[in-house]
């Protein structure tokens, strides 16, 4: 790829518009307010003049090709990059600023390099974890507190709650919830990041790459998947080559390149796929 100068915007159906009209506004998702947002690395913006909003529960596609800056967009939004300008509020909470809060009501599905699954554990040892994580860092002391037989009995409650709505079904898995994550399908592998995502009832749900090298029915499968958690509250930001119909779509896109770029912008402003992974390493993770 080239370097080429990238903006991001909504698409005509999306500019502008705000998803989930008509919601209560006590719903457990969070309500997105973006202005002017751009994040920048040592080669260049990320992404540029990102501006939108969605109310509580909308499915926002985060569309555009690989290199666009979709994955940093995503994890900026959800607390685990550091923007460079502009401004954003999260369920009410601003950003930069309240990038720990933020992270606290939100959670990552599928993200390579961030939140992986180990090919090596177990479907149930994924889920058994992260409830035991659930619990230790988001528990109230009375909780951890309570006897064992509760505690392992809200555990178990909290997992069934999260595999039913990433309609993750254990029992047509080969070896049933003791299949490994790398015997897999892709489609399977989604839902599971999904199901764990879901343990801690998050308000805004993030996943990279939904549709990648998923065939035309899966590829359905998984919007019908992500827009039933957004119709049950919880805000949806998802990365996509292409966004569904009835989704806020986000474009990123590559514009032209100027025919004859000042030396000295050129380190800051050029935006390669190279360029994104830089900002992913100088910003950090969290």
């Amino acid at each position: 790829m080239g370097s080429d100068d990238l903006t991001t915007r909504p698409s005509p159906e999306g500019a502008g518009g705000e998803t989930g009209a008509g919601r209560d506004p006590a719903a457990h998702g969070a309500e997105l307010a973006v202005a002017g947002l751009g994040l920048t690395g040592p080669r260049g913006w990320a992404f540029r003049d990102v501006s939108f909003r969605a109310g509580a529960g909308s499915l926002v596609a985060l569309e555009g090709p690989s290199g666009t800056g979709r994955t940093c967009l995503l994890l900026a939004l959800t607390g685990r990059m550091r923007t460079k300008e502009g401004t954003a509020e999260i369920g009410g909470l601003p950003l930069p600023r309240r990038m720990a809060a933020v992270r606290r009501i939100a959670a990552l599905g599928q993200v390579p390099g961030v939140s992986e699954l180990d090919p090596s554990l177990t479907v149930a040892e994924h889920l058994r974890e992260r409830a035991l994580l659930q619990r230790r860092f988001d528990g109230s002391v009375r909780g951890l507190l309570r006897r064992p037989g509760t505690r392992a009995a809200e555990a178990r409650a909290r997992i069934d709650e999260a595999v039913a709505a990433a309609g993750l079904d254990l029992a047509a898995l080969p070896k049933g919830e003791r299949t490994s994550v790398r015997d897999l399908e892709r489609l399977e592998a989604l839902r599971l990041s999904i199901a764990l995502a879901l343990i801690g009832r998050p308000r805004l749900l993030g996943v990279d790459d939904t549709d990648l090298k998923l065939s035309d029915a899966d590829r359905a499968e998984a919007w019908t998947l992500l827009r039933a958690v957004a119709d049950a509250g919880t805000t949806v930001l998802a990365v996509c080559s292409e966004a569904p119909a009835g989704a806020l779509r986000i474009t990123t896109v590559a514009t032209p390149a100027k025919a004859d770029p000042d030396p000295k912008t050129t380190a800051e402003d050029d935006i390669t796929e190279e360029g994104a992974d830089d900002a992913l390493a100088e910003t950090g993770r969290a």
